[in-house]
């Protein structure tokens, strides 16, 4: 017996009858549509009642699903889909609820029809890919999506005037703000948005987003794009999403630790997260405040040989240090000249704090990068861009030691690749091949090669420290905009997307990506393998959506 109802969320609820053992699967069936018949590449989600944790899985070549038996306890569960430009059938029989039973296998066909609102489903990336205009002239919508999705841009009615308005509101918020959650900064933005520039450049994206929005009828002037869904090995894939307990935690950071223990920052909260998946058990520890009154929340978060955990806790102007085993937070406040309303510590560094005993960190707010002795506390400043010309401007976003302790940075605001050799000091700078790429964050592998996320750039890229040569792979899907890279055991390198949704996975022998869609509108940031298990598995956290996401690719 099969009864399906729709709840005002638009979840599936289903009774599920038993209709036999077949191949270990506990739930299988076909998604079809009445234009199309079977559908390759629609996401069915399978969430437990009263639980925070849902699986996904993919349906492949001939529509059909299947989720494996040791993924779906028994119990009662919820199903939804997600394929853009589709809903699912409303359901004849309205009753229901809903059984998995114990080694049983139970099967529910569904059925899908095309989407009523098909606005409300499309990615940030589908947006922008939406709109009319150059690439360049809706790029700075980039920005917009560290905070909100760009619906509240195209949903609105503004004029050119308004949106000036709400755009000087935004520039007195936080990085690490939501619509949740808005943090006044205590500074005015950087010297690059102030001037005759920044009214310059406001009137003109203000002039844009008022064509692309509703203020002239009830519908938009451009057609809606959608991608492609999910085909062949991007469909060979498991999704686990653990829901955090309230929807103002922005999982940053999150990364695995050896006894397999999730951890997170949190961007916009004063806590750090612990995150047991065999239990579903959360414990987050209050970190101390060092500005009261400034903005809160943390950013990077690495971890040394010794298991310690270090972050910036970001406008509070510090760097700090977390032990697992004692519970206890030790900080590094900086002090003097680069202490003030501006200063910005979101990355701390001690990868290979091992050699000679000191942590790197950035300060956002003065392009500079700081050397922290925990020993004594005290700091060492290096300012790569004390030289530049006037109106040259720079943004120093990541920093990552090589395996001598040299230092690396990203220049966010343009293209350049900086090296700090840890003994002399000197600095010396390489432009990645593609101009204003803002790489962003990055990742050391064992070889001593950095791996970048080019976020304006939209490619992945390799900076090999030995050859001081570069290598980039442009993403197949327009604005993916990468935001980190990761590299798995078997050669892969992963990044996540702010804008479209999915992680990709990258062959660097052959250039081919394959793309995993998320089961949800999913922010990311930080991507992190696991190398640990048979398998390498990704794990990311979905900054808007208050949750922590594992990626299981099957085909490796």
């Amino acid at each position: 017996m099969l009864r399906m109802m729709r709840s005002a969320r638009g979840i599936l609820w289903i009774v599920l009858g038993t209709l036999g053992f077949v191949n270990g699967q506990a739930l299988t069936g076909v998604v079809r549509s009445a234009e199309e018949g079977p559908l390759e590449g629609v996401l069915v989600s399978a969430q437990r009642v009263n639980t925070p944790v849902t699986i996904t899985v993919v349906s492949d070549a001939g529509g059909r699903y299947s989720f494996p038996r040791n993924r779906l306890d028994p119990g009662q569960y919820a199903l939804r889909i997600r394929a853009t430009g589709y809903d699912l059938e409303d359901p004849v029989n309205k009753n229901g609820q809903v059984t998995i039973a114990a080694a049983k296998t139970t099967s529910a066909d569904l059925k899908i029809h095309r989407a009523k609102d098909l606005a409300s489903q499309l990615s940030n990336a589908e947006w922008l890919m939406s709109m009319p205009g150059s690439d360049d002239q809706k790029g700075f919508l980039l920005n917009c999506v560290n905070c909100h999705r760009l619906d509240f841009i195209t949903r609105s009615r503004h004029t050119p005037a308004e949106f000036i308005q709400v755009m000087e509101r935004m520039s007195t918020y936080a990085n690490q703000s939501t619509p949740l959650k808005p943090q006044k900064r205590k500074a005015e933005r950087l010297l690059e948005d102030r001037g005759e520039s920044r009214r310059l450049a406001r009137e003109r994206q203000a002039a844009y987003m008022s064509t692309v929005n509703l203020r002239e009828g009830a519908m938009w002037k451009y057609d809606l794009k959608t991608l492609p869904r999910p085909k062949g090995k991007g469909t060979q894939v498991i999704v686990t999403e653990y829901d955090l307990p309230r929807k103002t935690i922005q999982p940053h950071d999150v990364i695995v630790d050896s006894a397999g223990i999730i951890w997170y920052s949190n961007f916009g909260e004063q806590e750090i997260g612990k995150f047991d998946p065999k239990t579903n058990q959360l414990t987050e520890f209050s970190i101390p405040v060092t500005k009261p009154g400034w903005p809160v929340g943390e950013l990077g978060l690495r971890s040394d040989r010794q298991g310690k955990l270090w972050f910036g806790v970001s406008f509070q102007a510090t760097v700090a240090k977390f032990d697992p085993k004692t519970e206890k937070f030790q900080t590094f406040p900086l002090t003097g000249e680069f202490n003030k309303d501006m200063t910005q510590v979101n990355m701390a560094s001690p990868q290979s704090s091992h050699v000679d005993g000191k942590v790197w960190l950035q300060n956002n707010g003065f392009a500079m990068i700081h050397r922290l002795d925990p020993a004594t506390g005290k700091f060492e400043d290096f300012a790569p861009f004390k030289d530049a010309k006037e109106g040259e401007n720079h943004n120093i976003y990541d920093v990552i030691p090589d395996s001598h302790n040299n230092v690396y940075f990203t220049d966010f605001y343009a293209e350049h690749i900086g090296r700090i050799d840890a003994k002399t000091g000197q600095i010396k700078l390489f432009p990645t091949p593609t101009r204003g790429s803002a790489p962003r964050r990055a990742q050391m592998d064992a070889d001593d090669r950095l791996w970048i996320g080019e976020y304006r750039g939209n490619r992945i890229a390799m900076f090999d420290t030995k050859t001081e040569k570069f290598k980039e792979w442009e993403a197949p899907t327009p604005f993916s905009a990468p935001y980190d890279v990761a590299l798995d055991k078997n050669g892969y390198a992963w990044t996540g997307s702010m804008s479209s949704d999915r992680v990709l996975r990258l062959d660097p022998k052959s250039g081919q990506y394959t793309e995993y869609l998320m089961p949800r509108f999913t922010n990311i940031r930080r991507v992190f393998v696991d190398n640990s298990g048979p398998r390498p598995v990704l794990w990311i956290g979905n900054n808007h959506g208050a949750s922590i996401v594992k990626v299981e690719p099957l085909d490796e």
